[in-house]
């Protein structure tokens, strides 16, 4: 049974749905581009220094390497800030849409994270001016030829299916569904904080004593107990009645001399 005292948690649009299975597949596609350019890096590394021994450019060869490195870290955290953020985008945060939107417009920017370690794996050419250092044409030509025949198909494709994944996903954020379901909803009713004090009643007040007037703007004393809410007020200025007797008291002698006018006097 829901509690009515929760917002009102609008259903996940597929919009945002669509939008985390194409996020988690942007970041299996990063991995597997990852694992394809590690398991080429031995081959690369060989094809430079094989082009650059014997030249001015010995040596530089492991700046490929280091390269090819840094590029598989910066994909490993994309694609796992990406999976975080598709687990928090399924839960309605809007600091996390307004994240992918930024972390995705860098990647497109930059046309992949993938896409941008290919190029520079495969390109990577050291131009010194000097006539012994072979050039760009030759360097590419060495690579395609150790590189197995499928690394530059399959990289390829890697690459555009990340781009499209990642360009849908964030036009899939910024539709209408998706801003209805990231907005705030407002609470049906808050519940009280635990210890605030509850609005109290007035004050009672003593009732005043006999013969007394009550102060001004006072509220005028409860009935007693057994009394009859009906009964009329006292008027102002009329002698209060005796008490009866109590039973078995005597009667006072004037009071005997007044009921019994035959009796004789001096008794």
């Amino acid at each position: 049974m829901a509690d009515p005292t929760s917002p009102a948690v609008p259903a996940r649009p597929a919009t945002v749905n669509i939008s985390s299975y194409l996020l988690y597949l942007y970041a299996a596609l990063g991995v597997i581009g990852v694992i394809i350019g590690l398991s080429v890096i031995g081959t690369t590394s060989d094809v430079y220094r094989e082009a650059y021994e014997g030249t001015s450019a010995e040596g530089t060869e492991g700046f490929v390497t280091v390269t090819s490195i840094v590029v598989a870290v910066i994909s490993l955290l994309f694609a796992a800030a990406f999976v975080v953020l598709a687990i928090f985008n399924n839960r309605g945060k809007n600091a996390s849409r307004i994240v992918t939107w930024v972390l995705g417009g860098v990647s497109l920017c930059c046309s992949g994270v993938s896409l941008a370690g290919s190029a520079l794996t495969n390109s990577m050419n050291f131009d010194t001016g000097d006539s012994d250092v072979p050039d760009a044409a030759e360097i590419q030509r060495r690579l395609e030829d150790a590189l197995p025949s499928w690394y530059t198909p399959v990289s390829i494709t890697v690459a555009v299916l990340s781009l499209l994944a990642l360009l849908v996903a964030l036009i899939l954020l910024a539709l209408p569904p998706s801003n209805e379901f990231f907005r705030k909803p407002a609470p049906l009713w808050e519940p009280p904080v635990p210890g605030a004090a509850y609005p109290g009643y007035p004050p009672a007040t003593a009732a005043p004593a006999p013969g007394v007037p009550p102060a001004p703007g006072t509220p005028p004393a409860p009935p007693a107990p057994g009394a009859s809410p009906y009964a009329p007020p006292p008027v102002s200025g009329a002698p209060e009645a005796a008490p009866p007797p109590a039973a078995g008291a005597p009667e006072s002698p004037g009071e005997d001399k007044k009921d019994n006018p035959n009796s004789p006097p001096g008794q």
